[in-house]
């Protein structure tokens, strides 16, 4: 019997028997209110039990929510890692970052890879996204296959001509597959997306008619379209250079192995710009998604080390903004426009500067058709686009009885030609804080969000063991709660209800510290309540002399 399932943001296990193999390994971005943490990576506490069990894990592409993850997986888990030369590359420099690459099993595949994982064997074939050397993954198992399509879309024009194997796809669909997982992320839009090679054109045409600065912000990781920034520049003879920590990690691992094609000397540093006529210069950077510290936004701001925005400087932000970044790149492009420059933003249909690397719905229904899988989970998106990438499946013929729409954890078991669900394993997401990993837990954001709404106040108070009274204190620390010198007769009430609280326990004999501290969390908290209708964290500090 074979078993599928999805542990945390891009981590699909799948065993047979004895047998474990991994797809992708990803982070995500923390949401909003998780106040604090920096990244969120999937919990592998389930791989950790069945470690001997593990034959590797497959990359499917080298995007952040695909490979982020496995720096600290590794760490916990030295298996096999296979993925395409671009992906293993930008793998690689995250594991020399994090000192770990000298121990790490790194294999590079194409997509005329086979790969034998114990009982199963993983063959490859090439998709079409954002980034290049990305594939899907077929895995065959005692069971059946099973089809993992990464993230993917199919544009007819593609850039480096790296055109998806559709008769691959539809080998497989012949042969026959048991189940099919797919990219769900633009099952909510109608049609095809557009080619990558439509938004060279229009960039080469804005770089024709622009007689300013131009400051480009994408994604880092997409090469397609850092290769036609470079393209369009070399066009009208301008200079490029390259802001931003994760930017130029990139573009120097993609020229390295011989993805983007830079004219010789057209790539210069941030400091000899300045030097340079202003129709000359072209500034690559990071900050589409108005992330706090990236290069754009801090030039936004006049905070950057190197780079000011001059009035006149044309921003194009050749990205869409990731659900929930809205109104963080609302804010770099009124900052911006606030300095004096011209910024082309917004929707790549009305820009022209940008399209997804997600197939839509009539994409999604020809990777149904090409498959043609007996049973199929929607995967990668939210609730509604798993929803109705299951609805679009039913379009094309699936039975419905034959889709499974999955949380983390949820097992689907196969056997025999047929499926169900089969319960769960540990799974969910564990918060990077710093250098803590899986230290932030619910109860530390719940106390980090009070905190943040009505403040603290920290109440110190020093007993006498021997006579069970107060020798000094108490005294009331606030930190966001009230400003001390506005509320000093609230406070010194305050401090009068601590004291006739404490006195009242010692009478009564109640010197245990928990009950002490309680009993002053509870009269004090109900008094501010009443006061303010606020309830700040109280912290009673109690010792004992």
């Amino acid at each position: 019997m074979g078993g599928l399932g999805e542990i945390g943001k891009n981590m699909y296990v799948i065993r047979y028997g004895d047998d474990i193999v991994v797809i992708d390994s990803g982070l995500k971005f923390p949401e909003e209110e998780m106040l604090g943490v920096d990244i969120v990576i999937p919990d592998i506490a389930y791989l950790e039990e069945n470690r001997d069990k593990i034959r590797g894990i497959l990359l499917t592409h080298g995007h952040e929510d695909h490979i982020g993850g496995l720096p600290y997986v590794l760490r916990s888990l030295n298996v096999p890692v296979y993925g395409t030369r671009l992906t293993l590359g930008l793998v690689e420099g995250k594991l020399k970052e994090t000192g770990i690459l000298g121990e790490a099993k790194l294999h590079v595949i194409t997509s005329s890879s086979e790969v034998q994982l114990g009982s199963m064997k993983a063959t490859f074939f090439r998709t079409n996204h954002s980034i290049p050397d990305s594939v899907g993954i077929a895995l065959e198992t005692p069971e059946g296959i099973v089809v993992h399509t990464g993230d993917f879309k199919f544009d007819q024009t593609p850039v480096h001509e790296q055109h998806a194997e559709l008769h691959k796809m539809a080998e497989l669909g012949a042969r026959g597959v048991l189940c099919l997982l797919s990219d769900s992320t633009n099952a909510e839009r109608p049609g095809f997306t557009g080619s990558e090679r439509k938004v060279g054109e229009n960039l080469k045409e804005i770089f024709l008619n622009t007689k300013s600065r131009l400051i480009i912000s994408t994604f880092a990781s997409n090469i397609h379209r850092i290769q036609q920034v470079f393209e369009a520049s070399a066009l009208v003879g301008r200079k490029v250079t390259v802001i931003g920590r994760s930017m130029v990690n990139v573009v120097n691992t993609a020229k390295e192995l011989g993805y983007l094609q830079v004219p010789e000397g057209m790539l210069v540093d941030p400091e000899e710009i300045s030097q340079l006529p202003a129709e000359k210069v072209v500034i690559l950077s990071t900050g589409s998604q108005g992330e706090p510290m990236s290069a754009l936004t801090r030039m936004a701001r006049n905070t950057h080390r190197t780079i000011d925005i001059l009035p006149g400087d044309t921003v194009i932000i050749a990205a869409t903004p990731i659900p929930g970044n809205e109104k963080y790149v609302a804010r770099t492009v009124d900052q911006l426009f606030r300095l004096g420059a011209d910024v082309i933003y917004g929707p790549g249909s009305e820009t022209g500067v940008h399209v997804s690397g997600h197939g839509s719905q009539e994409e999604l229904k020809l990777m149904l058709n090409l498959i043609r899988p007996k049973f199929f989970i929607p995967v990668h998106g939210e609730y509604r686009m798993l929803r109705k990438h299951a609805l679009l499946a039913m379009e094309v013929g699936v039975p419905k009885e034959n889709i499974f729409i999955v949380d983390n954890g949820d097992v689907v078991e196969f056997q025999h030609g047929k499926a169900r669900l089969g319960g769960k394993v540990p799974a969910g997401n564990v918060l990077i804080d710093g250098l803590g990993v899986g230290d932030v837990g619910n109860i530390v954001l719940r106390d980090r969000k009070l905190l943040s709404q009505d403040g603290i106040l920290v109440v110190v108070v020093t007993l006498s063991k021997q006579k069970g009274v107060i020798l000094s204190g108490p005294d009331i620390i606030s930190r966001g709660f009230v400003y001390v010198r506005e509320s000093e007769p609230l406070l010194e009430e305050a401090n009068r209800i601590v004291t006739n609280t404490l006195n009242k326990c010692m009478q009564e004999n109640v010197n245990e510290w928990t009950s002490l501290k309680n009993n002053v969390k509870e009269a004090l908290g109900r008094f501010l309540y009443e006061q303010t209708r606020r309830r700040p964290m109280i912290l009673p500090i109690i010792m004992e002399v």
